[in-house]
């Protein structure tokens, strides 16, 4: 308990810090129009290491690059966005509110503002009102990867897991299929490969023809704390489950074969 209390002390210093860093830059230097790039994502696909790749590039400012560097976990717009209905489509979000928020944490110096909040895949519609001009780039994984995330780190059962993860799924179809101002790959197209990916990313947005491919990533994995470089987790992911867990799981996969299908993945 005091080590979670420290480590949330830490970072509201290191936010409120972020704020009072920016505040007099953002008055003078910023641009006058400012293009807004949304990760859809949903949760353990991938992508905070997206967003750690992305944010290499000198045109881009990521709203948060802590931990799982989502703006929805910053201080201010934590209770607005990362409660326990945040996963509810019909929850009512004051996106002028959360846009003016995240401004004391972007650099509006930079032309690209980002944000990867994976919440974001169920509200594409109302950010598009708020966000303007906006692209977007769309990422998901491996299921059954998804699901063991799920099952170790929020404690979940492989039915409740499986649910969700066809409900991401679903709703990432969505997305593909309705925003023309939108770039897909998958997880494991990241990682196999990075270097046709970073070019897909810079023909999308130009702006990013920078980016720089590093040797060691900082973002969460099951194997480590420490940097890691960019690789595919998930066949040592899916050894994790148990057959118990993988019975349940297919049975809800099998109902939806099709969609696994729809994006390259198959029942095991």
């Amino acid at each position: 308990m005091n080590r979670y209390f420290l480590k949330y002390n830490k970072r509201n210093i290191y936010y409120t810090f972020k704020r009072i860093q920016r505040y007099i830059p953002n008055i003078f230097s910023q641009i006058k129009q400012h293009h807004y790039l949304f990760i859809l994502s949903p949760p353990f696909c991938g992508s905070t290491l997206l967003n750690e790749l992305i944010s290499t590039s000198s045109n881009i400012s990521c709203n948060n690059d802590l931990g799982t560097r989502e703006g929805q976990t910053l201080p201010e717009v934590r209770k607005i966005l990362f409660d326990k209905k945040r996963w509810c489509k019909e929850k009512y979000i004051p996106w002028y509110k959360v846009k003016d928020i995240w401004s004391k944490y972007w650099d509006l110096s930079k032309p690209i503002l980002m944000d990867k909040s994976t919440t974001n895949i169920i509200r594409v519609n109302d950010i598009k009102k708020v966000f303007k001009p906006i692209s977007f780039i769309a990422i998901v994984r491996n299921p059954y990867a998804q699901c063991e995330g799920i099952i170790r780190r929020n404690n979940q059962s492989a039915e409740y897991a499986a649910k969700f993860a066809i409900k991401c799924l679903k709703y990432q179809k969505k997305n593909i299929e309705n925003e023309n101002n939108l770039l897909f790959f998958s997880y494991e197209e990241m990682c196999e490969n990075t270097h046709q990916v970073v070019s897909k990313i810079q023909e999308f947005i130009p702006s990013t023809s920078d980016i720089k491919l590093k040797k060691k990533y900082n973002a969460h994995n099951f194997k480590s704390d420490k940097r890691m470089t960019i690789n595919n987790l998930n066949q040592e992911k899916i050894k994790k489950l148990d057959k118990e867990q993988i019975k349940v799981i297919n049975s809800y996969f099998i109902k939806e074969k099709e969609l696994l299908e729809y994006f390259n993945y198959s029942i095991i």
